[in-house]
């Protein structure tokens, strides 16, 4: 289930994001505007990647997805994580009674993906999938803080299963490789 939080639009984070990548990809948007790569997916275009990405991931159960803003993030990392700073994507795994019916919930910050789609040079739509694949992945229990790189591993299949570009994992690699070879 795909949830919009409704301080999205009054969101000034998202909004100079999507300026700026409509900006700095104007050429490749097309005539109409409203189609262009920068606008929001649908809901039900992310409930189809959804269930792909469960069942590639062979995750059983309800998950929902909060798509939201920066500051509400910030919220949900500072009291779950104890982290006073927005973050792309979060995963509360489902616990207790009910716990096999549902699988879980993942909160994406919109501004963030849109950013991040800018930095990554695809649509904002991507990047969202992007997050799902990876918040997915935390509910079916991998954490690559700790796993020896089995979720990288396993976000990279799937990726290309399901035709998504890099992911976080495989980011965060290649920043920590450059970054060691500066002097």
């Amino acid at each position: 289930m795909i949830l919009l939080d409704p301080h999205l639009e009054a969101d000034p984070a998202l909004k100079r994001n999507l300026a700026k990548s409509l900006l700095a990809s104007k050429a490749a948007v097309p005539s109409g505007g409203a189609e262009g790569p920068h606008r929001m997916p649908s809901a039900r275009t992310l409930a189809r990647f959804l269930a792909s990405a469960q069942a590639a991931a062979r995750l059983k159960g309800q998950v929902t997805v909060l798509l939201t803003t920066d500051a509400a993030i910030r919220k949900l990392n500072r009291q779950f994580r104890g982290m006073n700073k927005a973050t792309d994507v979060l995963s509360f795994p489902a616990e207790g009674v009910g716990a096999e019916k549902l699988a879980g919930d993942l909160a994406i910050s919109v501004a963030t993906a849109g950013k991040q789609a800018r930095e990554q040079g695809h649509p904002i739509e991507m990047e969202i999938k992007v997050l799902m694949l990876h918040g997915v992945l935390h509910l079916a229990g991998y954490d690559h803080e700790t796993d020896d790189g089995q979720m990288a591993r396993r976000e990279q299949r799937l990726r290309t299963r399901l035709g998504l570009p890099s992911g976080l994992i495989e980011r965060a690699a290649q920043t920590r490789r450059v970054k060691a070879k500066r002097p």
